[in-house]
């Protein structure tokens, strides 16, 4: 299935992770800090990298963000710390998932599993018709468009883009700030009335009560999520 890239300072838990993953058929290399990291990432290709935040010299965001400067591979996150300013900074710099330690293994597994099919379904070959295909949701890059439980949608291209962006992060909470310089393609200038206006229009569209969405969950005082269970 690939193989992942695990960067932690705790040489035990690194052990621990490689054993788990290879009995789901993942091979794993790891190191114990962020250059070794960024060096490893350089020799060979990888379909996910676990990073742990608290390391000694070069940190996990510092080891992200440079990352985040030549590669869109996912990204999953340790930390010890269980507050929003530290997955805030953490999902703005580029992480796709967050995991709080002390974990259950079986937990990490999934979320590693989860991240990279949806990495590979949305790094297709060029040229192949690209749908996306959920619990009752479909979304078709070709047309633009939605069939959902309300009916078959084309999207204006903010609508569609932001969509996209979320159902591409799929479990992961985003941050306004992200939605909106990745659909605008601008700086962020704290004016969220866009943002929530689409979310809005979206919902009427594809949820059957837009009142208690199934998809596009808001996450209070962060931003939005695509529900990971559909």
């Amino acid at each position: 299935m690939g193989e992942i890239l695990i960067i932690d300072d705790d040489r035990e838990l690194c052990a621990l992770i490689k054993r788990s993953v290879i009995a789901e058929g993942i091979e794993a290399d790891y190191c114990h800090n962020g250059k070794d990291g960024i060096s490893k990432l350089k020799e060979k290709e990888y379909q996910l990298v676990i990073l742990d935040v608290m390391m000694p010299g070069m940190d996990g965001f510092e080891t992200l963000e440079q990352i985040r400067t030549t590669s869109s591979l996912p990204i999953l996150m340790f930390t010890s710390k269980d507050d929003n300013a530290s997955k805030v900074h953490g999902l703005r710099a580029g992480a796709d998932d967050y995991l709080t330690k002390p974990f259950v293994m079986d937990e990490l597994v999934a979320r590693i599993l989860s991240l990279i099919r949806r990495y590979t379904r949305f790094n297709q070959p060029e040229g192949l018709t690209q749908q996306l295909v959920f619990d009752g949701l479909k979304i078709d890059f070709d047309n633009r468009s939605v069939d959902a439980v309300n009916g078959i949608f084309e999207l204006p291209p903010k609508e569609f883009d932001t969509l996209v962006f979320l159902a591409g992060h799929q479990g992961k909470i985003v941050t306004k700030q992200q939605i909106y310089e990745s659909v605008w393609k601008e700086e962020y200038v704290y004016d969220d009335s866009n943002i929530m206006a689409i979310i809005s229009r979206l919902r009427k569209k594809i949820e059957e009560n837009p009142a208690s969405p199934k998809y596009i969950q808001t996450v209070k005082g962060i931003g939005y999520r695509f529900n990971k269970e559909v």
